[in-house]
């Protein structure tokens, strides 16, 4: 049996239960992997709240780290005793052990430790196809990143520096913002206390931004259209605040014939070979030290619902993680 992290109702934190479940045996094409540690990420909210719908009783989690026990019939990447890293679907990654297809499941490097791999995976995949699948990016361009102190943000501001890319961060406190100067960040803006769009404009000597990589959703989406130059793209890539309003299309054209896109990682990844090849890059960078993973907060299994609360509130920085 695997403790596991269950919901049998949409709604709070407080609907979140640990159930014993047996972990199974893999079928063709899976594998079944003992974790050692497990990530936590905002579609991990959406899910439990009911913004993202789940058929229920249903477990959470999308990424995790740990030793694979038994692989399938077909499976030729991964054997039992591998080191094994994911971000995948479908949820199940808040457990002590799981079945799951092993296409998305990746090799991990000795020299990455199973928390790093847990707090890394979806949030570094998410900035690799930020940087290199959304759109263009070239040495000297300019990036609006909101929410940059939290675990993507982080990373972001690190990638950012080692492709020689102008990432203005957001965040909402003073410490925050310090935090993303520190890892790499070009300017920081403390959005609580100024119009981050004109302050994006002083900074850029009226031009904008070439880009903006925006989670927040409802309370930012307003603001980074206007901090974007002529042509310039607006990545959606998440709803920390709420759901972004409707847009007219007109908009777009009024304010500059503006690109906007709302991606998901696991169009990305969906791919095996794409998937392993980006988790290679990630991994690259993590042994060249040019992006460091920052375990900001870590919480018992047991105590899930507490680190629920703490990722809902902002009271985060970094990447948070479940010990088992």
């Amino acid at each position: 049996m695997a403790r596991t992290v269950i919901i049998e109702e949409h709604g709070g934190p407080e609907v979140l239960k640990i159930a014993d479940r047996p972990a199974g045996d893999p079928g063709p094409g899976e594998i079944r992997i003992r974790h050692q540690a497990c990530g936590l990420n905002f579609i991990d909210v959406y899910q439990r709240s009911g913004l993202y719908r789940m058929q229920l009783p249903a477990a959470l989690g999308m990424e995790a780290a740990g030793v694979v026990e038994a692989v399938g019939e077909g499976v030729t990447h991964l054997r039992p005793g591998a080191r094994a890293a994911y971000a995948a679907q479908p949820p199940g990654a808040y457990s002590e052990a799981r079945v799951m297809p092993a296409a998305q499941v990746c090799p991990l490097p000795d020299g990455i430790s199973f928390e790093t791999a847990a707090g890394a995976m979806l949030k570094g995949l998410t900035v690799d196809y930020l940087f290199n699948r959304t759109t263009p990016l070239a040495r000297g361009d300019w990036v609006l990143f909101h929410a940059a102190a939290g675990g993507v943000g982080l990373i972001a501001c690190q990638w950012a520096r080692s492709e020689g890319i102008n990432l203005i961060a957001t965040a909402g406190s003073e410490e925050k913002c310090r935090l993303a100067l520190d890892h790499g960040a070009a300017h920081a803006i403390n959005y609580r206390t100024g119009d981050f769009a004109a302050r994006v404009r002083e900074i850029t000597a009226g031009r904008g931004v070439d880009v903006v990589m925006d989670s927040v959703g409802r309370d930012t989406f307003e603001g980074s259209l206007n901090a974007l130059r002529p042509l310039g793209m607006m990545i959606s890539f998440g709803n920390a605040s709420g759901p972004v309003p409707p847009l007219d299309l007109l908009t777009l054209a009024a304010k500059g014939s503006l690109k906007i896109t709302r991606p998901t990682v696991f169009t990305h990844i969906s791919d095996h070979a794409t998937c392993q090849q980006m988790a290679s890059r990630l991994f690259a960078k993590i042994l060249s030290g040019e992006v460091k993973i920052e375990i900001g907060q870590r919480f018992p299994l047991e105590h899930v619902a507490d680190a629920h609360r703490a990722l809902e509130a902002r009271a985060t920085t970094g990447s948070t993680i479940l010990t088992l």
